[in-house]
């Protein structure tokens, strides 16, 4: 199945209040299902004979985990450490040419994007879970980094 398919099943199911979508092409099949409570959007599930790969698709994360302070955080500024959900490529701009999210300074709201991690070719933003001002960005373009990585301080 043709990862554009794939994509346009997960931009319907967005755009629409469907809560799952279940997609048969030959012997592959792809279902999409909504869930509330889990970050988790897209779960894409092979057809049990079939050994051909089936496209798999990463949710965009709804906000990253956060946490106040911890024992890893004792180099970082004071305040609200907005940390990675996933492993992946870090990005600062939607694109290499465009402005960054944001910057040091800056102040945020909930939902402003803050970054795009790409993770098995799907970009997700990573967006403020709290309004205050960027303190400090913990990111570099192009980095890899891990699960619970501090990305960003917000005060």
């Amino acid at each position: 199945m043709d990862i554009r398919k794939v994509k346009k099943l997960i931009e319907l199911l967005e755009d629409s209040n469907l809560s799952e979508i279940e997609i048969h092409e030959g012997e592959e099949s792809v279902r999409l299902s909504r869930h509330t409570a889990a970050s988790q959007v897209a779960m894409p599930v092979a057809a049990p004979a079939v050994a051909a790969p089936v496209a798999a698709a990463a949710p965009p994360p709804a906000a990253a985990p956060v946490a106040e302070s911890s024992d890893d955080d004792a180099g970082l500024p004071e305040g609200h450490v907005v940390r990675s959900p996933m492993v992946g490529t870090y990005y600062s701009a939607p694109s290499p040419e465009a402005e960054a999210f944001v910057s040091v300074g800056q102040m945020v709201k909930p939902g402003d994007t803050l970054c795009m991690i790409e993770a098995m070719k799907m970009f997700n933003q990573i967006e403020a879970d709290k309004a205050g001002k960027v303190v400090s960005i913990l990111g570099e373009n192009g980095d890899a980094v891990e699960y619970d990585q501090p990305l960003f301080v917000i005060a």
